[in-house]
């Protein structure tokens, strides 16, 4: 194993493409453009996937909110893209069944194009999503993407179905449907991994302080976060996929001024103790208009989220509020027979959504749709990406590409469709026998450990486990099955520098283990990095 950033590029090379941003957004663009033979050099101030993309809600999905906005393109795009996404990542992404509870009392919120269009022709409605018209957009969540893989629609009767048993007695029908999980933050290392193994560079922890263009190149410098060292590096073309911070980087970083605006929205969730057996996951609607979703989360926990709230900027560090998670409980509550408490949260999280600023009026109406915008008034060409979600990544890189290889004079087309990322090169549906596998290849290995390792790193987990025959061989227990071998191997080909960067992005391993264990795992990554 080599570590990541010795990829050998050289100051005095000029680069094709410098990617600003190691989101998940500016990660599918350096993959993309390195597989189609361009020299890609990316940088991220800090830890991959460190904003944005860790704190999604982990979907895969559609948007079937965003039908009511009337985002059929995006919804579409998002649909098909899910199993495409299936068979590149099986490893990383699984199915999941969504249980939508209905009663009378659920609104639109109030300006949505639908609820105004039903309000025109049926105003005896006053705002109410009937459930017509909820089964109607889940025919068309059901066709719009074709489905091939994931099983459709159906209506379930919560006085009968396990599903209904958590949930408040007045909620007697459902409608069940699919969607993907996906872990976000190994998502965004994959992707990087996949773009050095094509040629680029990955630079984390590499903040760019300075782009200016001079000849028709960028010339943009670097500096290190750790040491302080600079360099500057050439490219032909600059790509701005910095997320919250695209605008920053166009009036800060580059000095022009901004056409195109971003706002930001923050979403915040909360992890209770498990509130239910089952395996399925709740999508609830309030009476607000708004909605949540309840989800099984790393065996021993429930994901609820998300809010939507404006935020004030990129530096100001998201946080769920207090507001936020009396509200997220309160909703909650409206479902579950046991109220959810303050006593039942174990952890918070939130993250900016970078979303194109179109007017819209509230943050939960601001589309979701990606925005890409080609600006050559520095001299040299610059692509700002605004908005977009994770389920259309790559979708976006491929469109992002389309601009980006008329002006480099690269003619080779799309080509990620179907092409696994690292550790994906197996069936979908094949994670149980990869497991056993491995616990035949490593008897040491429980049920739990053997699942984690698998869902982590897919066909890729026997590699890091190596020769070992012996839990003992794999050196020291950090806690929670995290042991010395795999974590050398999370530093030496996933860019993990901190426990930070381990425990709640290359795993959510922060939940299972005390405050004493990761900072012990953490003098021991400062003292080897």
């Amino acid at each position: 194993m080599t570590a990541p950033q010795d990829t050998g590029f050289q100051d005095n090379e000029i680069a094709d493409l410098f990617v600003i941003g190691g989101g998940i957004n500016g990660c599918g663009i350096a993959r993309d453009a390195a597989g189609r033979g361009l020299g890609v050099v990316l940088a991220e101030k800090g830890d991959l996937a460190q904003a944005t993309s860790s704190a999604s809600t982990k979907l895969f999905h559609g948007g079937l909110r965003y039908l009511e906005f009337f985002e059929v393109r995006l919804v579409r795009e998002a649909l098909r893209e899910r199993e495409v996404l299936l068979r590149s990542m099986p490893h990383i992404s699984w199915p999941m069944r969504f249980v939508l509870p209905y009663h009378r009392d659920m609104r639109f919120e109030g300006g949505t194009p639908t609820s105004k269009l039903l309000t025109l022709f049926m105003p005896w409605m006053r705002g109410r999503r009937p459930a017509w018209l909820i089964r109607f957009g889940l025919f068309l969540y059901d066709h719009l993407g074709g489905r091939g893989i994931l099983p459709g629609t159906r209506t379930v009767d919560l006085r009968r179905d396990p599903a209904g048993a958590p949930l408040r007695d007045k909620f007697l029908k459902a409608f069940e449907y699919s969607d993907c999980w996906v872990e976000d933050s190994r998502l965004v290392v994959l992707n990087a991994r996949d773009a050095q193994a094509r040629g680029a560079t990955i630079l984390t922890r590499s903040k760019v302080t300075a782009a200016q263009a001079e000849d028709g190149l960028w010339s943009v410098t670097v500096t290190e976060a750790e040491n302080g060292e600079t360099r500057t590096i050439r490219a032909r073309m600059l790509v701005n996929a910095a997320g919250p911070w695209v605008g920053d980087v166009i009036c800060d970083t580059v000095h022009l001024t901004q056409q195109a605006g971003v706002r930001l929205v923050r979403g915040s969730h909360i992890v209770t103790r498990r509130l239910y057996d089952h395996d399925k996951c709740y999508f609830f609607q309030g009476t607000d208009g708004r909605i949540i979703f309840a989800i099984p989360y790393e065996t021993n926990f429930t994901l609820i989220g998300t809010t939507d709230a404006d935020h004030p900027g990129p530096d100001t560090a998201p946080v769920c509020t207090e507001a936020e998670r009396d509200y997220l409980l309160a909703f909650a509550s409206e479902y579950f027979k046991t109220p959810v408490t303050r006593e039942d949260i174990v952890w918070t999280y939130s993250g900016v959504r970078p979303l194109y600023d179109d007017g819209s009026s509230s943050a939960t109406a601001a589309t979701r749709d990606y925005v890409l915008k080609l600006d050559e008034r520095a001299g040299a060409p610059m692509l700002n990406v605004f908005g977009g979600k994770i389920t259309t990544y790559r979708r976006l890189a491929e469109a992002a590409l389309a601009k980006i290889a008329p002006v480099l004079g690269n003619d080779r087309g799309d080509w990620t469709a179907g092409v696994p990322l690292p550790g994906g090169d197996f069936p979908v549906g094949d994670v149980d026998r990869l497991i056993g596998e491995l616990r035949g290849a490593y008897p040491f290995l429980d049920a739990r450990w053997a699942r984690r390792l698998v869902r982590a790193y897919g066909t890729e987990a026997a590699q890091m486990l190596g020769d070992a025959r012996a839990a003992s061989d794999l050196g020291q227990d950090f806690g929670a099955s995290l042991t010395e071998r795999e974590v050398t191997w999370l530093m030496r080909c996933e860019y993990a520098r901190r426990a930070e960067d381990v425990v709640w992005r290359r795993s959510k391993l922060g939940l299972r283990m005390t405050a004493e264990q990761i900072a012990a795992l953490d003098a021991w990554m400062r003292e080897r990095a």
